[in-house]
């Protein structure tokens, strides 16, 4: 029997799985997606090629693996945000932040040259299913807070918190596009001036 890391076989297969992980998101952090194949990232992780191919058929297959990876983490974070809030306009704001953060750290951007087309359809599906996890939240918060259509308003939300992020990739102050997102959340992006006496 071959030799294991740890105590059990699942276990072991566990920490190898995750070391391939972690090397692929190194490797596509460093040189870009076309660097994420079995054989660099067997290497990297100080795995055998074949060995790479017992927990990822394919190039495609690590790529998604890595992709879904990088979801649950993510809305893990957001999890624990939203636990730490103790009201529906807390809950939305953390939500607002933690995203905004998410959107535009290291570990969203290293995606940003994934060719999502190249990636098998049920991760796909997977990657859809996850999102949805990660608007969930939000939603409810905006419900919580009483918006009259809360779908509607999500959709908008959602928008600001894309134009924020692109705005922050662009070279805005990313403590102004925080704080410029929460103003229009909670007042509009254009605040009506204050009527003539």
């Amino acid at each position: 029997m071959p030799r294991i890391d740890a105590p059990t076989v699942a276990e072991h297969h566990a920490l190898r799985r995750s070391a391939l992980l972690e090397a692929g998101r190194t490797l596509l952090a460093n040189d870009g997606p076309d660097a994420v194949t079995p054989k660099a990232v067997g290497a990297a992780a100080g795995i055998a090629r074949s060995s790479v191919y017992q927990y990822f058929p394919s190039a495609a297959e690590l790529m998604a693996a890595i992709v879904e990876d990088a979801f649950a983490q993510a809305n893990a974070v957001l999890r624990d945000a939203l636990d730490e809030a103790d009201s529906p306009t807390g809950r939305l704001d953390a939500y607002l932040r933690t995203s905004l953060a998410l959107a535009t750290g290291h570990s969203h951007s290293i995606f940003d040259g994934v060719d999502l087309t190249t990636l098998p359809g049920h991760t796909l599906a997977r990657i859809d299913e996850l999102h949805r996890e990660q608007m969930e939240p939000l939603l409810t918060a905006i419900r919580e807070c009483g918006a009259r259509e809360p779908g509607i308003a999500a959709q908008l939300v959602g928008g600001m918190l894309s134009a924020a992020a692109r705005a922050v990739q662009l070279g805005a102050d990313p403590a102004d596009a925080e704080r410029t997102l929460l103003e229009a959340v909670h007042h509009g992006p254009v605040p009506h001036p204050p009527a003539a006496d």
